[in-house]
């Protein structure tokens, strides 16, 4: 497993969102969807906003691996479950994104469990 640069890292934390996919059984990424992304302790995460029952985050729990997508920069990632700094998380999210309904939504008790951390292959 490969690590982020420090200039991939801020990338990624400057921008609004990412683009993330699953692989199907023959390898082939799934649909790229449109998600908020947070950078913490050098890390990136992701929560489904709908939960489990968000299409690109059942298809990513198939394999665990995937892509994700941003301004032009496409990298092969590995989808890894952890919970571990959730509050950390809530914090960079309103930081990033404001107080409001949205960001509500990402950091609520049905999205908190659906935490990601994306790590590059």
């Amino acid at each position: 497993m490969s690590t982020w640069t420090a200039e991939e890292l801020d990338a990624l934390d400057r921008i609004d969102e990412i683009r993330v996919a699953g692989r199907r059984q023959d390898g082939s990424l799934r649909t790229l969807t449109i998600v908020w992304h947070v950078v913490v302790d050098g890390s990136l995460y992701v929560r489904s906003v709908r939960g489990a029952e968000g299409a690109w985050y059942k298809g990513v729990l198939h394999h665990h691996e995937g892509a994700i997508s941003w301004d032009g920069t496409t990298r092969d990632v590995t989808y890894i479950a952890d919970g571990t700094v959730d509050d950390q998380l809530d914090a960079a999210y309103y930081k990033k994104y404001g107080n409001g309904p949205d960001t509500d939504a990402i950091v609520n008790s049905k999205a908190k469990p659906t935490t990601l951390r994306i790590e590059p292959r």
